[in-house]
């Protein structure tokens, strides 16, 4: 676990912060800089910077990030107008935090990416 990934401090509850869904392996907060009406991001509690630190033994995280997904949907009552599921990896996609995670972002017509 890096030491001062704000990721992990939320996670530890070093940091106070609303952690609306969550499962054994992952928890969802709602970003705080949101790019669309309805925006979380889902992380795995395990500290891992990118998919390329990722790991056999890490795939059970990865499930249940998708499955968090999910469920935040079905509650969130948005699987039938649609959303989107992006992962950011590295300064040139735009990942500002150095710790993987997934974006829900859902609640407004989103353009075609690309």
């Amino acid at each position: 676990m890096g030491n001062d990934c704000i990721f992990c401090k939320i996670n530890n509850r070093e940091i106070k912060s609303p952690i609306p869904y969550s499962n054994n392996t992952s928890f969802a907060i709602k970003d705080i800089a949101p790019k669309a009406p309805i925006h979380f991001l889902i992380i795995p509690k395990i500290h891992l910077t990118n998919l390329t630190a990722f790991g056999d033994q890490n795939f059970d995280s990865m499930k249940d990030m998708f499955k968090l997904a999910s469920e935040i949907v079905k509650q969130e009552n948005i699987s039938h107008t649609g959303y989107r599921l992006v992962i950011n990896q590295g300064n040139d996609a735009g990942q500002q935090v150095p710790h993987l995670h997934l974006h829900l972002l859902a609640g407004i017509q989103l353009g075609e990416m690309g």
